[in-house]
């Protein structure tokens, strides 16, 4: 599949009916990532009422309907915490004004589509909208006040995705849904790339990497051989591969040259990706903030950060970075709040609990 055409398109948003008392909460924030999910109930003066955390939101593997469902329960949760009735919905009364759901594996219009009308159909909120993960970053990104409305948003956590927003609001955006799209890296991808080179090296194929030597003793193991027995036998579960991520980056600060290679090509895609969003908006010669997000980029590793401003001083130069490490969560209530009308001071008191909370 190419890649998707700058459009006038916006995340899927639809209206839930009006006929029920006024809710208790003024938004109703969901951000659904692969790995876990985060859902807060914030006021209109940007209070956060109540929150709860869940697992991964995978509909490609359990099936759209079923993954809404489990969100559900933590939805469920984050309302008992906010002392509300969770089964409100359930019998007609909307827990918030408007439901802002930034939800992974939103990545095409068919999927945003769906989504939309099974988060709308839970009724938690009179109207409701979906959007992919990414726009969570970005809005995350951006000024309160309504400055500057455009911006590009790279997440580089469990996958890799990018989206860019025109001031008149055209967005790109990639398909995002992995090597069929043309995607590489993320945590996934790259633990994956550390084991094939280490693999290799341990058997002669390839080139020698201390790779070979540091993944195994991750787990205690003495060899590649016997770490590829654990994962393929199932001793070792599948989901710990991502514990391999911060072993590449120790390999690589070491001056491994393969694993340098690693980390210079994720750099070099992340930049690939921002800079052909902001080429297809007519952005490159606009000042524009550039937005990173996810758990690979907000670590700020050395060797990664510092090559990431390097190649994007060269190709987009008048690209501003910011890292956003606060949880995305945050972009979703933000989005909410926009639209609420709640204006920049409900926004600057829902940034400062995040920002109290991450000191914590």
């Amino acid at each position: 599949m190419g890649l998707t055409p700058a459009s006038s398109a916006s995340p899927s948003s639809t209206s839930a009916s009006s006929a029920s008392p006024s809710p208790t909460a003024a938004a109703l924030a969901i951000d659904a990532g692969n790995s876990k999910t985060d859902v807060a109930l914030v006021a209109a003066d940007g209070s956060v009422l109540g929150a709860a955390r869940g697992g991964g939101f995978q509909p490609p593997v359990v099936g759209a309907e079923a993954a809404v469902d489990a969100l559900g329960g933590t939805v469920a949760r984050a309302a008992q915490d906010a002392g509300l009735d969770a089964e409100a919905a359930d019998a007609g009364t909307p827990l918030a004004e408007h439901v802002s759901a930034c939800l992974a594996n939103a990545d095409l219009p068919r999927e945003e589509r769906e989504l939309a009308a099974l988060v709308d159909g839970r009724g938690w909120g009179r109207t409701s909208a979906v959007a992919n993960d990414t726009f969570a970053i970005l809005r995350a990104g951006l000024p309160d006040d309504g400055s500057v409305r455009h911006g590009v948003a790279v997440v580089c956590g469990a996958g890799v995705n990018c989206v860019g927003v025109a001031e008149d609001g055209r967005t790109h955006r990639f398909p995002a849904v992995g090597r069929l799209s043309g995607d590489w890296g993320g945590g996934g991808g790259l633990a994956e790339e550390a084991l094939w080179h280490a693999a290799r090296a341990e058997d002669g194929r390839g080139e020698d990497t201390e790779l070979a030597r540091a993944l195994p003793a991750h787990f205690g193991l003495p060899s590649m051989y016997a770490l590829i027995e654990a994962f393929h036998l199932g001793d070792l579960p599948g989901a710990r591969r991502h514990e391999l991520v911060p072993v590449l980056f120790a390999v690589a600060d070491g001056g491994d040259a393969v694993a340098r290679a690693l980390v210079h090509r994720q750099a070099e895609e992340i930049t690939a990706m921002a800079t052909v969003a902001l080429e297809r908006l007519d952005l490159l010669d606009t000042p524009t903030p550039v937005v990173l997000g996810g758990s690979v980029v907000a670590a700020r590793h050395r060797l990664l950060h510092g090559r990431l401003l390097e190649l994007l001083a060269a190709r987009a130069p008048r690209a501003g970075v910011e890292v956003v490490t606060a949880p995305p969560v945050l972009g979703a209530a933000l989005l909410a709040l926009d639209r609420l009308a709640a204006g920049p001071a409900a926004c600057a008191r829902l940034r400062a609990h995040y920002a109290a909370h991450a000191r914590a």
